[in-house]
């Protein structure tokens, strides 16, 4: 009896070590708009990723963005040429780019046209306009950009705090 338990054990085992395996080259096989090269055609993009978060129109092409947020940390930007080819693919929530806005000069329309929609929009007493707020990541931190529009919605200043992590209260 003693046999039969140790060949169920190592037969259950084996069947759960194939499953892994089965699941780890299913996950290394997924879509990702990381993994999009430049070259590859618009209609294969939206074949593999699905469709994006929004689409904006650019004076040569157009742009897909695929965000993660709410929940996650990054939001891919691949931009295609007129004939549909994918030109440029970059992960636009990141500290140089938030750093790099043009202050006084960008407009809400750029700012969703570059990082898509915001984690949430704000409003504060001292600053008379709406504050865009992103998720994102720098290095291992998490991090959040607050981009401040004024009325005319046109950026004033981005400042940045760190994303506090969420404790679970209901162990005290």
């Amino acid at each position: 009896m003693k046999r039969a338990a140790l060949c169920a054990l190592w037969g259950g085992g084996v069947l759960a070590r194939v499953a892994l395996a089965a699941l780890v080259v299913q996950l290394a096989g997924c879509a990702l708009p990381a993994r999009e090269q430049p070259g590859a055609l618009r209609a294969e993009v939206l074949a593999r990723l699905g469709p994006p978060s929004a689409t904006f129109a650019l004076a040569s092409g157009e742009r897909l963005l695929y965000s993660e947020l709410p929940a996650g940390f990054e939001a891919h930007a691949l931009d295609f040429d007129a004939s549909g080819r994918l030109l440029r693919n970059e992960q636009v929530l990141t500290q140089a780019r938030f750093d790099n806005l043009p202050l006084g000069a960008w407009t809400r329309a750029d700012v969703e046209r570059t990082f898509g929609a915001p984690l949430r929009v704000e409003r504060v007493a001292r600053f008379d306009g709406d504050i865009w707020t992103y998720r994102f990541r720098q290095n291992s931190d998490l991090r959040l950009a607050h981009v401040h529009l004024d009325r005319q919605g046109v950026v004033q200043k981005v400042l940045f705090t760190d994303e506090l992590p969420h404790f679970d209260n209901a162990r005290d």
